[in-house]
């Protein structure tokens, strides 16, 4: 800057003309500096997006911050699950009673006692009756009883209906020498070879364990029989096809609730008319129905327009909770319709920002950002744990959430103007900051929640799956699939599990001829005690 002045009064004395170069020269030093400067801004934001996506692809896909305890909920997620057990053993506590403030006691380890309701063996040994000593008969005093878990392979055996024909001998009878056979009972698939039971394991199997059909065809092979990975898809379709009226009831549920939750994930279809392979299709899902009888949803579509949301939910009126996207934001103007945002996905923004930014003031901003949500947190696990109802829960809320969400609003207004736009940081409070309206209005209601993670645990069985069977041959197949997961899933979430209820269904489905008696098979309005009888 010295030498710049110093040729700046050289020029000065020499004529105008140089100094008229000089300022040029200065002008264009310092236009050179700006664009030095956004192009080491770009560089930043490139480094950090690319860190983002490395993470993303190699790093743990756990959003559990490091001062937080992976929950034993998610240790299925993770491959060296027995390891990790093991090495980080999570310390379960007792809840206090309610209206204690005595700090939860640490429950005592040891082995929880097998259910009840599993079959016994016993098998009872004794030492010798004999007393070594004198040789005395010994007394019996009592006994102890240990229990282990001892699991059989599946087995398959072969179901013979056996009909027998009779006819009337009398030749002065008007039916003389007429045979009747005993009719065979409504079957599910009408001449297939699956019963029932069968197609409840291979259905539970592929929809709830994520296990494909080419690997139920070894399974099924090792058992000693033949069948095709052919043979298994067609019974997974005809079935989901019988059970379309019973996914038309549950789509009647679930819009006569007073709130829903929507999510939607990439689903890939093979042989879509008029689409490449490549070209990415959705897996739409939809969670509500009455809270005490809820109902989830799965819909297929190659579009990820709104108007798929739209005809999902049909005359649904209430509160209608989702992501971000666009898509939904026409829905979420309709009449009759309260929109909510997702305080989970909010979350999730800062805590990328945290986790990619160390050492930078950004991971501070972003730091406080999270703090400030895990408080808001501990105000629904605080209604949780002392179960409130509806209104209390939103009493509560008024008291203490309200104020830290001003709180946290109050710390993205800080920072809105100094973060970057294209940082990670920028875009995660401009994220913030849009839906922030629809942040709040889970204020109104206490039935409602702070996230749409209701949609997104409805969503992760198909996502699981996904990693294992990647597409859908069809659009018949990806059909049936939705089908299939909103009964599965409509049952897990009203406690049901779901081969005994999917043995149940395909057993009394097909006797089922009037649209109550088929509404009486919901998972939701199930007779316990016949689906008990029949497993």
């Amino acid at each position: 800057m010295e030498n710049h002045k110093i040729a700046l009064a050289i020029a000065t004395s020499q004529g105008e003309d140089a100094r008229f170069f000089l300022e040029e020269l200065a002008k264009e030093n310092a236009s050179l500096r700006r664009e030095q400067e956004s192009q080491q801004l770009l560089i930043k934001h490139l480094k950090e997006e690319n860190e983002y996506y490395r993470k993303q692809l190699f790093g743990p896909s756990s959003e559990k911050r490091h001062t937080e305890t992976i929950p034993t909920t998610q240790l299925n997620l993770i491959f060296n699950e027995a390891e990790v057990v093991v090495s980080s053993p999570v310390v379960e506590t007792e809840e206090p009673e309610k209206g204690s403030e005595a700090k939860p006691e640490p429950k005592k380890r040891g082995r929880k006692p097998l259910p009840a309701n599993l079959p016994r063996k016993e098998e009872r040994t004794s030492p010798s009756k004999t007393c070594s000593c004198c040789g005395k008969d010994r007394v019996c005093l009592g006994v102890e009883t240990s229990e282990q878990i001892d699991v059989q392979p599946a087995k398959v055996i072969v179901k013979q209906t056996v009909r027998e024909k009779l006819v009337c001998k009398n030749p002065d009878c008007d039916e003389f020498e007429k045979v009747e056979t005993a009719p065979l009972e409504p079957q599910i698939i009408p001449q297939s070879l699956a019963t029932p039971g069968t197609l409840a394991h291979v259905i539970t199997a592929k929809y709830a364990d994520g296990s494909p059909l080419y690997r139920q065809e070894s399974q099924f092979l090792r058992m000693g029989i033949e069948i095709s990975r052919g043979t298994l898809a067609n019974w997974v379709i005809k079935a989901a096809e019988a059970c379309y009226t019973v996914n038309e009831l549950l789509l009647e549920e679930l819009r006569a609730g007073p709130a829903a939750n929507m999510d939607e994930t990439p689903l890939q279809v093979l042989n879509e008319p008029g689409r490449k392979n490549t070209d990415e299709s959705r897996m739409w899902v939809a969670r509500g129905g009455p809270p005490e009888r809820p109902v989830v949803i799965f819909r297929y579509s190659p579009s990820r327009s709104g108007k798929v949301a739209s005809d999902i939910l049909g005359s649904f009126q209430g509160f209608l909770q989702t992501d971000g996207y666009i898509g939904y934001e026409l829905i979420g103007k309709r009449p009759g319709i309260r929109h909510l945002g997702c305080l989970a996905h909010v979350r999730r923004k800062f805590f990328d920002v945290e986790k990619i930014n160390k050492g930078s003031p950004r991971k501070g901003v972003a730091r406080e950002a999270l703090d400030i949500i895990k408080e808001i947190y501990a105000v629904e696990r605080k209604a949780d744990h002392l179960e409130m109802d509806p209104d209390q829960r939103k009493a509560l809320r008024q008291e203490e959430a309200k104020p830290l969400l001003d709180k946290l609003k109050a710390h993205l207004d800080t920072y809105k103007d100094s973060a970057p736009p294209k940082s990670l940081l920028g875009k995660a409070i401009a994220y913030a900051l849009n839906q922030w309206d629809l942040l709040l209005v889970y204020l109104e209601d206490g039935i409602l929640r702070p996230d749409n993670n209701a949609a997104e645990n409805a969503l992760r069985p198909f996502v699981v799956g996904r990693k294992n069977w990647l597409f859908a041959a069809s659009t018949r197949g990806a059909e049936a699939s939705a089908i299939l997961y909103s009964i599965i899933e409509t049952a897990k979430a009203n406690g049901l599990e779901p081969y005994a209820y999917l043995r149940f269904l395909f057993t009394e489905l097909p006797k089922a001829k009037l649209e109550a008696d088929i509404r009486a098979l919901l998972p939701q309005y199930v007779d316990r005690n016949r689906l008990a009888e029949n497993s």
